[in-house]
């Protein structure tokens, strides 16, 4: 059996996307490609401006954690 260059590093980034994909925060990457892809006159976010519209829009914005 032979490694693949990047074999483990793919390996991890697929385990991180995953992980972070189960508690509803997507991949910043694959939101950047998509914006500069679809809307190339709009700037996209910061990764903590991406971090926090994804947190307000999973559990309510406002600055105070809603639930159920």
């Amino acid at each position: 059996m032979t490694a693949q260059p990047g074999g483990l590093a793919a390996l991890l980034r697929c385990a991180c996307d995953t992980a972070r994909l189960m508690v509803g925060q997507p991949s910043y990457e694959a939101y950047v490609a998509h914006i500069r892809r679809t809307h190339p006159d709009t700037a996209p976010m910061t990764p903590a401006e991406f971090f926090r519209n994804r947190q307000d829009a999973r559990f309510g914005g406002g600055g105070r954690f809603t639930c159920c």
